[in-house]
C-alpha cells in the first residue's frame, strides 16, 4: 500500500499519494461493495467541498443560470466565460426576459465568445420553455434534451444540480476520469466503450448529492485529472485508478482522431462614405460553410490567387458595385475550429454607400450596435476603427 499522508498539504492537495501500486479498480468488478463505493463517493466529494472553485455559476441553484453557464462552457474556457456570463445577466436576468429578446440583442451580447449556433438554440430554447413549460426548466430528462441544442449532459448537468435528479452528467472530463480508473484502452467514442462508460457512471453517481457529484468530477477533471500530465499525486482517488497504478495515465485516453485543418483566404471590403460610415451584410451561408458565423460583416468572400479582383467581382454580384479603388490593409489572421482563416482586409472610400436588402448602414464607430463575430473585429481593427 503507498504511503500517504492525511489532510491538506502545502500546495492545496487534498492528499499525496507516495506513488503508482497495483490496485483493483472499482470499475473493474461486476458488482461494487457498499462500502468501498461510499468510500470513493464521500473522498471525491470531500475533495470538492474543500477545493471547488468559487465561479458565478456555483452561487445558485436557479436552473437558467446553471443552464446558461453550460451552454456557454461548450468548448470555451472558464476565464473567458466569466465576464460574457456576467454581462448576458445583467441583460436577461430571468429566461422569461431572454425569451423577449430580439435575435440580435442575444448575438450582440455573445458576441466575441464564438460557436453562435449556442445562442441561437439558446434563444430558441427560452421561448419553447416559456411557451410549452411555463418558463419553468423541466424536470423531466427526455423532456429536457427536446429543447433546442440540449444534449443529454446539459440536460443531465442542470436537472442535477438545479433539481437535485439522481442522474449521470457525462462530459469529456468524466469520460477521461473513468477511462482512466477503469484502464479503458481504445477508441472512447467506440459504441461498447461508450456503452461502459456510461454504466460506470449511473454505478457510481452519488445519489443523494448528485449536482455536487457531477461537478465534482467536471472539477477533477478540469483542475487534476487533464488531458496532459495529470497531477496523480494529488488526486483524491488515486488509489483506485488502475491507469494511474500501470503508469497509462499519459496513454489514456487514446488520441482521437482529429479533423484535417482546412487554410482558407478571404478578403473583405470596407466601404466608408464621407461621412465615415460603412456597410454590413448579413452571413447568408449554412452553418457549415458561413464564414463569419451567419452574424453581420463586411463583404467578404472567399479568395484564391487574386484577391482584389474576386473581392470586385464579389461586390458586382452582391451589391451592384461597377467600380473602386481598394487599398489594401493589414493582414489578420483568425482561427475557428479545423479552419485557420487569412482575412485580407482591403478599405474603398465611395461617395454613396449601396442600398440593398440586408444590409445595415452605419458609423464605422458604432459596430458594436449589431452583432459581429470576432473575424469582423479583426477586419475593423485593421482600419484602426473602434469596434
Amino acid at each position: 500500500m503507498a504511503e500517504r499522508s492525511k489532510g491538506t498539504g502545502t500546495d492545496g492537495s487534498w492528499e499525496r499519494v507516495a506513488g503508482p501500486r497495483k490496485v483493483s479498480s472499482i470499475l473493474m468488478t461486476t458488482k461494487i461493495s457498499p462500502q468501498t463505493l461510499r468510500r470513493f463517493q464521500n473522498r471525491l466529494l470531500g475533495w470538492y467541498s474543500s477545493h471547488r472553485r468559487d465561479l458565478p455559476w456555483r452561487r445558485s441553484r436557479d436552473p437558467y443560470r446553471v443552464w446558461l453557464a453550460e451552454v456557454m462552457l461548450q468548448q470555451t474556457r472558464i476565464a473567458a466565460v466569466i465576464p460574457y456570463y456576467d454581462r448576458f445577466l445583467s441583460h436577461f436576468p430571468s429566461v422569461e426576459s431572454l425569451a423577449r429578446a430580439g435575435e440580435d440583442q442575444v448575438l450582440g451580447l455573445w458576441s466575441g465568445l464564438g460557436y453562435y449556433s449556442r445562442a441561437r438554440n439558446l434563444h430558441r430554447a427560452a421561448k419553447a420553455v416559456v411557451a410549452q413549460h411555463n418558463g419553468q426548466f423541466p424536470h423531466d430528462l427526455e423532456a429536457a434534451v427536446r429543447l433546442p441544442g440540449i444534449g443529454r449532459y446539459t440536460a443531465a448537468a442542470v436537472l442535477s444540480i438545479a433539481y437535485n435528479v439522481p442522474v449521470a452528467a457525462l462530459d469529456a472530463n468524466v469520460v477521461r476520469i473513468l477511462a482512466r480508473i477503469g484502464a479503458t484502452r481504445g477508441d472512447l467514442r467506440a459504441p461498447r466503450n461508450r456503452r461502459q462508460l456510461a454504466k460506470a457512471a449511473g454505478t457510481l453517481l452519488a445519489r443523494q448529492s448528485p449536482g455536487d457529484w457531477n461537478q465534482a468530477l467536471m472539477e477533477l477533471g478540469e483542475t487534476i485529472c487533464t488531458p496532459q500530465n495529470p497531477r496523480c499525486n494529488v488526486c483524491p482517488v488515486a488509489r483506485w485508478c488502475r491507469a494511474y497504478a500501470q503508469k497509462l495515465t499519459d496513454e489514456i485516453p487514446a488520441p482521437g482522431g482529429k479533423r484535417t485543418p482546412v487554410t482558407i483566404r478571404i478578403a473583405a471590403a470596407i466601404l466608408c462614405d464621407p461621412h465615415r460610415r460603412t456597410i454590413l451584410v448579413q452571413d447568408p451561408g449554412t452553418h457549415e460553410d458561413a464564414l463569419f458565423s451567419r452574424m453581420w460583416q463586411f463583404p467578404a468572400v472567399r479568395v484564391s490567387r487574386q484577391p482584389e479582383a474576386e473581392l470586385m467581382a464579389h461586390l458586382r454580384t452582391t451589391l451592384a458595385i461597377e467600380a473602386l479603388s481598394l487599398e489594401r490593409l493589414p493582414v489578420a489572421r483568425h482561427a475557428v475550429t479545423f479552419r485557420n482563416m487569412t482575412l485580407l482586409p482591403f478599405l474603398a472610400r465611395v461617395a454613396r454607400l449601396p442600398k440593398q436588402a440586408r444590409t445595415r448602414i452605419l458609423p464605422l464607430s458604432r459596430l458594436r450596435q449589431l452583432p459581429v463575430s470576432s473575424a469582423t473585429r479583426k477586419i475593423a481593427a485593421a482600419a484602426k476603427i473602434e469596434s
